[in-house]
C-alpha cells in the first residue's frame, strides 16, 4: 500500500475576511505526480505555500511521514520549492547556483562537485557550469532552478506554475522533460496551475480546487471522462452541460428529447445536469441522428474542426474530423456510455463541495 507522505489535516488560511481555505483535507502519497489544479483564487498556491513553510495555516496541521511539521521552517522540511520566476541569482554562474543549499548545509567541495555534475546531466545542461544565467534561454534557466532543487535531494518537490513563463513549444517540451524526471528521481512532485492541458498530460493525480475546497481527486481520465459536478466539467476541457430530466434509469430528456444512457439511482423525473464532450457527439445524415440541428459556425483547429450546431432551441459545441458546411442541416447522435449525468446541486451554495482524500 502506498505510504501517505504529507497529510494536510483540517487546514484552514484566511488573509482577513478573504477565506482561502476552509477545513481542507488531502493526503499525497510516494512517488507521485501529483497536480493541484484550479482558477486563479481558488487556494492552490496557498496550499502549497503552506506545504513548503512560506505560510502558517489558521488552523489544522500539516504531517510529514506522520510527524508534525506545521510550524517547521522552510529550510529544515524535506522538500523543495520551484517558483515561476526562477529565483536565480544573477551574480552567481550556474555551478554556485546550484551548489547554493549545498553550501549551506557546509556539504564537502568534493560532495558539491559530483551533486552539480550530476544535476546538470539529469536537466540535460551538461557543461554549463561556468554560464551565467543572464546567458541561457527561459526553458534553461527552469531546468537549473529544478537542477538547484534536487541537488538537496528532497522527498518532495514542490511547482508553483514553473512552465507559466514560457512559451507553448518549449513549455510542451518541459512537460516530458519534468516526467521524465519524476520517473528517474523517484521522489514525489506537487505540481500547481491553471492550465487544464499540462495536468491532464504529466499528473498521476488531479486534484480540482475551487473557492478554497477540493471539487474531485482522481486520474486524468477520470477527471475528464467522470466531472463530479459541473464546475469540473466545465473547467476540464469544453463540454455541453445541459440541464435536463432524468425519466427513470438509463433514459434522460435533453431539451425534449429522449437520450438513452447508463446511469442508474437517480430516481424518476428528476432536475438533472448532463454532460456531452463536444467529441462525443457524432454529426450524421438528419435522418440517422436523435435529434436535427442546422450548423451556425465551423472552425478548423487543426487536428479537428469546431462547430456549433442550433439543436431544439440550443447551440451544441462538436469536434469533428468531418466537416460540414455552415447552414448544412445535420443529425445529432451521442453514444448512451457517453451521456455523464450529475445531481442538479440544490443551492448556488452546493457548488464548491469539500471532499476528503
Amino acid at each position: 500500500m502506498a505510504n501517505k507522505l504529507i497529510e494536510l489535516c483540517g487546514i484552514s488560511k484566511s488573509y482577513g475576511s478573504n477565506q482561502i481555505l476552509d477545513d481542507m483535507n488531502l493526503y499525497f502519497n510516494e512517488n507521485r505526480f501529483l497536480t493541484l489544479l484550479g482558477p486563479s483564487g481558488c487556494g492552490k498556491t496557498t496550499t502549497l505555500r503552506i506545504m513548503a513553510g512560506f505560510e502558517t495555516p489558521d488552523t489544522g496541521k500539516v504531517l510529514f511521514d506522520g510527524v508534525d511539521i506545521t510550524n517547521m521552517p522552510p529550510n529544515k522540511r524535506p522538500l523543495n520549492t520551484v517558483f515561476q520566476k526562477y529565483a536565480l541569482f544573477t551574480h552567481m554562474n550556474i555551478a554556485e547556483n546550484i551548489a547554493f543549499g549545498l553550501k549551506i548545509k557546509n556539504k564537502s567541495k568534493a560532495y558539491i562537485d559530483d551533486k552539480i555534475k550530476y544535476a546538470l546531466k539529469l536537466v540535460n545542461l551538461d557543461g554549463y557550469e561556468k554560464r551565467m544565467p543572464d546567458s541561457l534561454s527561459g526553458g534553461q534557466q527552469q531546468r537549473i532552478a529544478i537542477a538547484r532543487a534536487i541537488v538537496n535531494e528532497p522527498k518532495v518537490l514542490l511547482l508553483d506554475e514553473p512552465l507559466g513563463a514560457l512559451d507553448l513549444k518549449l513549455r510542451q517540451s518541459m512537460q516530458y522533460e519534468l516526467i521524465r524526471l519524476k520517473n528517474e528521481l523517484g521522489i514525489t512532485f506537487v505540481y500547481v496551475t491553471h492550465d487544464q492541458e499540462e495536468a491532464l498530460t504529466m499528473s498521476d493525480t488531479i486534484v480540482v480546487m475551487n473557492q478554497g475546497y477540493i471539487q474531485q481527486i482522481g486520474t486524468p481520465e477520470d477527471i475528464y471522462n467522470e466531472p463530479e459536478n459541473a464546475f469540473v466539467a466545465d473547467f476540464i476541457g469544453e463540454s455541453n452541460i445541459i440541464s435536463s430530466t432524468m425519466v427513470e434509469d438509463k433514459l434522460v430528456n435533453i431539451l425534449g428529447t429522449n437520450f438513452k444512457c447508463v446511469d442508474v439511482g437517480f430516481g424518476q423525473n428528476r432536475p438533472v445536469d448532463v454532460v456531452i464532450r463536444p467529441e462525443d457527439i457524432e454529426l450524421l445524415s438528419p435522418e440517422k441522428g436523435i435529434i436535427t440541428g442546422r450548423v451556425t459556425s465551423v472552425l478548423f483547429k487543426g487536428v479537428h474542426y469546431e462547430m456549433e450546431v442550433m439543436a431544439n432551441g440550443r447551440e451544441w459545441l462538436v469536434h469533428s474530423t468531418v466537416m460540414k458546411n455552415v447552414s448544412d442541416e445535420v443529425g445529432l447522435y451521442v453514444d448512451p456510455f457517453n451521456i455523464q449525468i450529475m445531481n442538479k446541486p440544490e443551492s448556488e451554495d452546493e457548488e464548491a463541495v469539500k471532499i476528503d482524500a
